[in-house]
């Protein structure tokens, strides 16, 4: 959308007249981003680098400047031409800012400080607060892709308890089906990406382009060949074995995998009948691997129930863990997936003594759409301010809600180098954070990001993930 392109429009209008609001002295501020607890007791660090190539790689013009002093008089807000102005005359347009950062792929422990944000020139102290509104929508990209890192927890979990080969099967146990239940391409694109942190299964195109485009990734995920209901309900009930055939003559092949989505009528009938009986040894013969997709009924129940005819079918082996493999066939339950759901399929089916190695799982409004800024309660906030000179605290304490209690002062974040632990540290007085002497058993764990207009760390996918896999629950 053309229209949203201008970013000093991408934020609050109240954001406008706060230029005037500081102490008259102001001359630097300082601003942190934190996950205050949430769902979740530990985040996965990933999207800022995309939404600062997105949104403040270009320099701010002075066309910039005239089209939001005519939006916000209209509007009813004050607005800092001359503050925007000067940014373009003296810094090129290019913003006078310093953003420091945790690693992305990090998993980091809430209640730290995963970002600061501080100002660069004396006369522009209002700038960072001004971008608060764009920087905060971090929340979306790092809530998915710690949704979907403790999903891979789960999944790795029964893996481990009942599959010979956890770790390759494993990238592609979860696969990404939420392009069309988001509310942009956008979105699409920053939850895409963020769930390939994690996985390699994709259907969102977007996330795709997004880890390409932002991060360096030339093909950061995979799908396969796939049946939807219209492609099988337009041959008719009565030709519904003839749609399953026409599957497996057009994508069937030694070594290949088909999808194919069962449920258009009758899930349990369709796999006794037309995969069981009818189309069997076409199956088996085809070499390839057929996925069964239920789609309706109870996710925990309809799993379990479909294995067990599949098993009947097909037959399995015993893995040397005890459990059934399932021969030449596969299910993948994509309806109603959550972080709920899932344990409870993968507890309810190995319980029953199949290995996990017989499912993959599908999430999509789950996984890209039914979070909100306050599943991990992220805040970005104000924590310094240099006032005549001098640096001074700043922060809230609402007797209302200790949960909204923000930490005051500059800050970094140490590791323990042991990998014992997270620790966010205050900035004395006029200290230089680059300098700042650091605790023996600890190392800085963020490092500047972002400086006045310019990309210092080129973060590329791989390393993203990396840092991701390495944790574990």
């Amino acid at each position: 959308m053309h229209c949203l392109d201008n970013l000093l429009l991408n934020t609050d209008s109240y954001k406008a007249s706060h230029w005037l609001q500081y102490p008259p002295d102001t001359d630097a501020t300082f601003f942190y981003v934190e996950s205050r607890g949430g769902v979740y007791d530990r985040t996965v660090f990933f999207g800022l680098q995309a939404i600062l190539k997105e949104y403040l790689a270009r320099p701010v013009t002075h066309l910039d400047i005239d089209e939001a002093r005519d939006f916000f008089a209209a509007h009813g807000e004050p607005f800092n031409a001359a503050g925007w102005r000067r940014v373009v005359d003296v810094h090129g347009g290019r913003l006078p800012l310093r953003i420091r950062a945790v690693p992305e792929g990090s998993v980091v422990p809430t209640h730290q400080a995963l970002v600061t944000i501080e100002s660069t020139d004396p006369q522009a102290a209002w700038v960072p607060s001004y971008l608060e509104t764009m920087l905060l929508r971090l929340w979306y990209p790092v809530t998915v892709a710690t949704i979907s890192w403790h999903a891979r927890q789960t999944i790795r979990q029964f893996l481990e308890r009942s599959s010979d080969d956890p770790v390759a099967q494993l990238p592609f146990k979860l696969h990404d089906f939420g392009a069309r239940g988001v509310s942009s391409h956008e979105s699409a694109a920053l939850g895409g990406a963020a769930h390939l942190v994690n996985f390699l299964g994709t259907d969102t195109i977007a996330g795709v382009l997004a880890a390409r485009a932002w991060y360096h990734e030339p093909m950061a995920g995979f799908s396969i060949p796939a049946a939807e209901h219209s492609t099988i309900t337009s041959w008719g009930r009565e030709r519904e074995v003839d749609a399953y055939r026409n599957m497996l003559t057009q994508f069937a092949r030694p070594g290949g995998i088909v999808a194919v989505v069962s449920d258009s009528y009758d899930i349990y009938h369709a796999i006794r009948e037309h995969w069981g009986r009818t189309l069997r040894e076409e199956v088996i013969r085809s070499g390839a691997t057929l996925v069964v997709r239920p789609d309706s009924g109870d996710p925990v129940e309809v799993v379990h129930r479909c294995l067990e005819l599949l098993d009947q079918a097909f037959g399995h082996e015993l893995n040397s863990k005890g459990f059934r493999v399932l021969k030449h066939v596969r299910l993948i339950q994509g309806d109603g997936i959550n972080p709920v759901s899932l344990r409870a399929i993968l507890e309810r089916v190995t319980s029953a003594g199949y290995a996990t190695d017989n499912l993959a799982f599908g999430m999509g409004g789950g996984l890209l759409q039914q979070l909100n800024r306050d599943t991990q309660k992220f805040a970005l906030k104000c924590s310094a301010a240099r006032v005549g000179g001098r640096w001074i605290d700043v922060w809230k304490e609402p007797v209302t809600d200790k949960g909204k209690q923000s930490k005051r002062g500059r800050m970094t974040l140490l590791r323990a180098t042991d990998g014992s632990g997270w620790r966010t540290l205050p900035i004395p007085l006029d200290a230089d954070p680059e300098t700042l002497p650091i605790p023996e058993g600890y190392v800085e764990a963020l490092e500047t990001v972002w400086e006045n207009g310019r990309l210092l760390r080129d973060q590329n996918f791989a390393d993203v993930r990396a840092r991701a896999a390495a944790e574990r629950l």
